[in-house]
């Protein structure tokens, strides 16, 4: 992680988003993250974001054609997890967010062919996952299609089958034809559409249930999705680093397209009503269509920019906003410190479980605490605890005889764990700001801006990156880079007052704001 106690996304989770790097994956599904936005992304590696503010987790839309996610009742035939009742519905929205975790199989494919095959020196791939991560900034466009063209009938099951289609698409174009920055950023712009028209589509399913619970309640079905997200990086991570070193990056890639097509699989799950043919010419037809058009845009216009969903909305994009070392320490830990795809897989395998640990850390502890509480406390361990970068870069760490590779796996496992903690505030957050009738639109919105902070982060990362000199093999200013990159973690402290003050046991969405 760069800076700070940021989670990562994704996606190659994206966990990020990013944090938003190559959306491929995650709550991240970025060549984050991303972004998921976050998967939390391995702390030394391309495409690690801040954040999976992919809009990996709000709770549910009031959407008239599909069955809202049912809350566990006394009697449920159902088995539970996290408190949710795991009906197809709910299972089909968690195999979605373990599909987006499971995409990180590519990730550190990506990477390293971004690195060797490519020769992209790291402010050039850093560049190159905020292009890719692009189809997170629009994200309430996604929801606003869904919502208002229905094909074939359906509105979420048509779009989650095409959107498994685009995956496999992508990857496929990875696998084969791809041989410059050009398409392959190219093609990673169409993962990251298809993981976030996807995220989009299972956030319209989920949204509402964030509001009229209390804080601890909404917290439970983010943490089934972030943890079917964590737990489909685990079952991808060791493999990502040893098919790179046995088989190569393109049979990596090849792999990899035929995941998302287990997205257009579950597509069948969603328990949704088939619309007629006449309904949906209507909803189609001429000025009702653009009208109905104009007046959703002016209803998400005058809930932004209420001063109760502006403010916190603010805090979030400069929280995300903070630049990122990311890229550089990817190129330092495999150029100069010689850390091979296999070993990173490793460290990627112990991030992933950090990852669920993390989720467990935040829904058994911490959401009954305040979120500015929350935000401040694990901001200021992360920043601090992100310098240990330094360590490394200089070799302290060999003089306490700690080795390379234990250091960036112990380091690795801390950071993620208080990042993913740190994060899902940020998902609750977003979820409860959602006023009734606007659940979908806005909380997509809130994430777009979110992911918007991770790729603005990223950017000024390589500007600095490029500023300080740091090079694919010139690494005398890294240490400076990191120091900087993570005190600037802390700027956004200050307004800490811009967030509601909400205590865990809220009920009923009520919050109490300055």
């Amino acid at each position: 992680m760069a800076s700070g106690a940021s989670a990562g996304r994704d996606p190659y989770d994206e966990e990020a988003a990013a944090r938003r790097p190559l959306e491929f994956d995650g709550r991240d599904a970025a060549l984050s993250s991303d972004h998921r936005p976050g998967n939390v992304m391995p702390r030394y590696q391309v495409g690690s974001t801040k954040g999976d503010t992919s809009s990996r987790y709000a709770e549910g839309s009031r959407l008239q054609s599909t069955d809202d996610v049912r809350k566990s009742k006394p009697g449920s035939r159902y088995y539970t997890a996290f408190g949710v009742d795991l009906s197809p519905d709910n299972m089909a929205v968690a195999i979605v967010y373990f599909v987006q975790g499971v995409l990180g199989l590519a990730r550190l494919a990506v990477s390293f062919y971004l690195k060797d095959d490519l020769h992209l020196d790291p402010a050039e791939t850093a560049v190159v996952s905020g292009f890719s991560s692009l189809p997170w900034l629009v994200k309430p466009l996604y929801g606003f299609i869904s919502d208002s063209i229905p094909l074939f009938g359906y509105r979420r099951r048509s779009y989650l089958f095409l959107s498994g289609l685009l995956g496999a698409f992508s990857w496929s174009l990875m696998a084969t034809v791809v041989s410059s920055k050009y398409s392959a950023a190219f093609s990673i712009l169409l993962g990251s559409l298809s993981v976030a028209f996807s995220d989009v589509v299972v956030d319209s399913m989920v949204v509402e249930r964030a509001r009229g619970e209390s804080q601890s309640t909404s917290g439970s079905l983010q943490s089934l999705c972030w943890g079917s997200s964590a737990f489909g990086g685990i079952v991808s991570a060791y493999f990502s680093g040893s098919f790179v070193d046995t088989y190569g990056v393109r049979f990596v890639f090849g792999v990899t397209a035929f995941l998302p097509l287990m997205t257009s699989a579950v597509a069948v799950l969603v328990n949704e009503h088939r619309i007629p043919p006449g309904e949906c010419t209507i909803l189609l037809s001429g000025s009702g269509f653009v009208e109905s058009s104009k007046q959703h845009v002016r209803q998400l216009w005058t809930s932004v920019k209420q001063p109760n969903i502006f403010l916190p909305t603010l805090f979030i994009f400069l929280w995300q906003a903070t630049p990122q070392s990311d890229s550089a320490m990817f190129f330092f830990i495999t150029n100069k410190l010689g850390f091979t795809p296999e070993f990173l897989g490793r460290v990627k395998l112990v991030t992933s479980i950090a990852s669920l640990l993390g989720v467990g850390l935040y829904n058994y502890f911490l959401k009954e605490i305040s979120l500015r509480k929350i935000f401040l406390v694990t901001t200021v361990i992360g920043s601090a605890l992100g310098m240990t970068q330094v360590l490394l870069v200089t070799g302290l760490n060999r003089q306490f005889g700690i080795s390379d590779e234990w250091f960036s796996i112990g380091d690795s496992l801390i950071i993620t764990v208080l990042g993913q903690a740190s994060f899902m505030p940020v998902l609750v957050l977003a979820a409860k700001l959602c006023p009734p009738g606007m659940e979908a639109t806005l909380f997509a919105t809130l994430m777009s801006i979110s992911n918007a902070g991770s790729v603005t982060g990223g950017l000024v990362g390589a500007g600095l990156t490029r500023v300080f000199g740091v090079t694919r093999e010139s690494f005398g200013n890294l240490p400076l880079l990191i120091v900087v990159c993570n005190l600037s973690s802390l700027l956004p402290l200050p307004l800490l007052g811009l967030l509601p003050e909400e205590s865990g046991g809220t009920d009923n969405g009520e919050m109490k704001h300055n």
